[in-house]
């Protein structure tokens, strides 16, 4: 609004003749408190665009993970949000301070004064000399002086911690990243009672619209180590906020330890949830996120520091973690608390091969230690095959399939299902018996798993870390070509009339040449075709 409409608006508030301007005896007009009012009024706009922008561009994820961590929404506000958003504000009072010293047209009409700040502060120099300037002055000074120190000391501070940081980790090397091994406690006494001993049963059936995608999900896994398989989008991490009570549910049912959830806020639901990003308040140091959590005991902090490995790491905030460091402080967090369920989104996405083959290992030694059921949320195969006794499979909203995850993985339920498990050498064939598929040209494969039913039209694939060329191999084929990957060659092989791709690491295999092959009948994977 234009000053001077904003002037007539605060007459129409505030004024001589309203209820609040009778209750004041016209204090508000007319006056030097009159002048302030004014020119605060016009100039908050600065205030409140820097404000929103700060709240804006604030992690919402942080919030989301602060309530399942037991906290309601004003304490969230307060204690998360604000200090995010401060540093952004701050900037915004200063700018309207600022604006404020010179506004004229609100002044004129709320104080009736013709003066600006700046005219009323050069009108009383003129009046009463310098000393009525201190006023003034000294205000501006000490602000002004104030916003340079803590802009300094702010920016220096996370740089410094960035730099050491980094330094830190340069001086490691790159197979490190600055992690230290985690050790288990000497004295298993010594536990926290955050580590459960009870099972934890989990029951899903979950309805979800946004926009034009629909999530519709029936699950009741019977295992405590479960994962949730999918490409990008087809609704897994959505499938873990439901689960939190991030994301509300437009209806369904979510009932742990036969206890329904669906009804209750995220701070009542004892589910523990780690996101894709770690969410960690880039304002806490690790032992304040540690302590963050409604309900977490020193003794479970100390001991979660000492297993995952963060000791001497207390002191410092997320900026200066590597991502694995970061990762170990928001399990760590997580675990703090009490809960029956341990949701993982995607926690080794952000990592190098190395970094995170290390890291799954040891969230397999973590899964033996808890009781609490974990729900993985994966794209890749091999890292649910690793940490998850059940697995469900996951697109476009709907499930493909799930159940334990050996018999999920030899027996998918479609090549749709099969390439989502890493199934490659897809290829077709017919059960010549309840172990064999006929692939043509003579050639029989054997199987393993569930019996087949013969003559059968079915498809199949074959893991290539598990076929290898030898003299003694068990089916005649012939090479088809040959691929330097590394220090690997990969040798596609015609078996009938499939072809395999396998990896002979120093053989000497050419295009053209006959050979033996042998299968696991372990790694075929076999699904029926339409």
């Amino acid at each position: 609004m234009p000053p001077l409409a904003s002037g007539i608006l605060l007459l129409f508030l505030v004024g001589y003749s309203t209820p609040l301007g009778h209750a004041l005896g016209g204090a508000l007009t007319d006056s030097f408190a009159g002048i302030v009012l004014a020119e605060v009024f016009v100039a908050s706009p600065f205030l409140i665009i820097a404000a929103r922008s700060a709240f804006a561009s604030a992690d919402p994820i942080l919030e989301a993970v602060g309530s399942t961590l037991g906290h309601r929404p004003l304490e969230l506000f307060f204690r998360v949000s604000v200090p995010i958003a401060w540093p952004a504000i701050l900037p915004g009072l200063l700018l309207a301070w600022l604006r404020a010293f010179g506004e004229f047209g609100a002044t004129v009409m709320v104080a009736y004064h013709p003066y600006s700040l700046p005219v009323y502060t050069y009108v009383a120099f003129g009046a009463q000399g310098l000393p009525a300037m201190l006023p003034v002055l000294l205000p501006t000074l000490i602000v002004a002086l104030g916003v340079m120190i803590l802009s300094g000391t702010l920016g220096s501070r996370r740089g410094g911690s960035e730099e050491r940081a980094s330094q830190a980790l340069a001086s490691r090397g790159l197979a490190s990243l600055g992690e230290r091994p985690a050790v288990l406690p000497a004295d298993p006494a010594r536990r926290p009672t955050s580590v459960r001993t009870e099972s934890t049963t989990l029951a899903l059936q979950l309805e979800k619209r946004l926009g034009s995608f629909h999530l519709s999900l029936a699950w009741s896994p019977h295992a405590r180590r479960l994962a949730i398989l999918g490409p990008s989008g087809s609704g897994k991490s959505l499938t873990l906020k439901l689960i939190a009570g991030i994301e509300p549910c437009d209806r369904g049912s979510i009932v742990v330890n036969g206890a329904e959830l669906s009804g209750l806020d995220p701070a009542r639901r004892a589910v523990a949830y780690v996101p894709q990003s770690y969410g960690l308040f880039p304002h806490l140091t690790v032992l304040e996120q540690l302590r963050f959590p409604v309900g977490a005991e020193p003794l479970s902090a100390k001991h979660w520091i000492g297993r995952l490995g963060l000791h001497g790491l207390e002191q410092r905030r997320p900026a200066a973690l590597s991502l694995g460091q970061q990762q170990r402080v928001a399990l760590a967090r997580a675990l703090v608390r009490p809960a029956n369920l341990l949701l993982l989104d995607e926690p080794f996405s952000a990592l190098d091969a190395p970094l995170r083959s290390r890291l799954r290992q040891e969230l397999l030694a973590l899964q033996e230690e808890i009781a609490a059921a974990t729900v993985l949320v994966t794209h890749d195969p091999a890292e649910a095959a690793l940490l998850a006794d059940e697995i469900l499979l996951l697109e476009e909203g709907r499930a493909l399939q799930s159940g334990p995850t050996a018999e999920v993985f030899r027996r998918p339920v479609s090549e749709r299902a099969a390439r989502l498990l890493g199934a490659e050498n897809a290829a077709e064939g017919t059960a010549a018996g309840p172990d064999c598929i006929a692939v043509g040209r003579g050639v029989t494969l054997a199987v393993a798993g569930p019996p087949l039913r013969s003559g059968e039209r079915v498809g199949f694939s074959c893991s290539p870390a598990r076929a290898r060329i030898g003299a003694a191999g068990a089916y005649p084929g012939v090479v088809q070509s040959v691929t330097l990957s590394g220090i690997d060659r990969q040798v596609t092989v015609r078996l009938g009339d499939a072809l395999i791709r396998l990896i002979d690491g120093h053989g000497s295999a050419r295009p053209g040449d006959p050979c033996r092959v042998d299968i696991d009948p372990d790694s075929i994977q076999i699904w029926p075709l339409p």
